[in-house]
C-alpha cells in the first residue's frame, strides 16, 4: 500500500449521472463522523479528476450510491491500479449501478444491480459473524430498504456476510432465487473489496446497526482490522 496504514485515508466518491439517491449526503456525514470517531481521514468529492490524482494515495476509496457512467478512461485507470497496489474498494447500495460497461468494475464490486421491488421491511440471515460488519449483530437483522436483485449470484466467487430471506418480504420480479446475498466481500486483485446493497434510506445512516457496518466494512477494506 502506498499510504501508511498509521495515518489511514478515506476518499468518499458520490458522482451520479443516473439515478441519485436523496440519502447521498447523509452517508458522506456519516462517514466523515466515523472517520472523526476511528481515526481516520475522510475526503468526499464528485470530481472525477480528484479521484484520478488521489487515488494513489487512498487507504480506501469508497463508492457511495454512485449510479450511472461516472469516470473517465483515465480515472478508471488510476482506481484499477490502486486496488492492485492494496487500496481497499467500498461499494455503498447504487454503486453496483455504476460502470455498467467496465467488466472490471463488476468483478471488483461483485455483481450488477438489475432491479428491485418496493420498499418494505425484510429480514436478513448473517452468514458470517466473524467479519468486522457483521460481528455486532445477531444471528439475523431486519431493516426497511430496497432490496437489489442482481445480473448474477456472487456466491463461490466473494465471502457472503448477509442474505435475504427471501420467504419474509415480496420480492416481486426477483431475479435471484432462494439464494440471495445482500453484502459481501473478497480480496482477488490485491486490495480488498466489500460491497453492501443497504443504504438506501437518510435515516438509515443515523441507525446504529447499520452505521456499525458500514464502520467495520470500510475499516476491513482499508486493512485496520483483521
Amino acid at each position: 500500500m502506498n499510504q501508511p496504514v498509521d495515518h489511514p485515508r478515506v476518499l468518499v466518491f458520490s458522482r451520479t449521472t443516473a439515478f441519485r439517491h436523496r440519502s447521498i449526503p447523509a452517508g458522506v456525514q456519516a462517514i466523515r463522523e466515523l472517520g472523526s470517531e476511528h481515526g481516520f481521514a475522510v475526503e468526499a468529492t464528485e470530481d472525477a479528476a480528484v479521484l484520478t490524482a488521489e487515488a494513489a494515495h487512498q487507504t480506501a476509496i469508497v463508492f457511495l450510491s454512485t449510479s450511472g457512467t461516472v469516470l473517465d478512461a483515465g480515472s478508471r485507470a488510476e482506481l484499477e491500479k490502486a486496488v492492485r497496489a492494496g487500496a481497499g474498494f467500498v461499494g455503498i447500495h447504487a454503486a453496483s449501478t455504476t460502470e455498467r460497461d467496465w467488466p472490471f468494475y463488476r468483478e471488483l464490486l461483485g455483481a450488477r444491480f438489475v432491479d428491485h421491488p418496493a420498499i418494505q421491511p425484510a429480514g436478513m440471515t448473517v452468514e458470517d459473524a466473524t467479519h468486522p460488519a457483521t460481528a455486532h449483530l445477531g444471528a439475523t437483522w431486519d431493516v426497511v430498504d430496497e432490496w437489489y436483485n442482481f445480473d448474477g449470484n456472487p456466491r463461490g466467487e466473494v465471502r457472503v456476510l448477509l442474505s435475504v430471506d427471501e420467504s419474509g418480504y415480496d420480492p416481486g420480479p426477483n431475479t435471484m432465487g432462494e439464494d440471495h446475498p445482500i453484502s459481501w466481500c473478497h480480496e482477488r486483485f490485491g486490495g480488498r473489496s466489500w460491497y453492501t446493497a443497504l443504504g438506501h434510506d437518510i435515516e438509515t445512516y443515523s441507525d446504529p446497526s447499520f452505521r456499525a457496518h458500514l464502520l467495520g466494512g470500510i475499516r476491513w477494506a482499508a486493512r485496520l482490522t483483521a
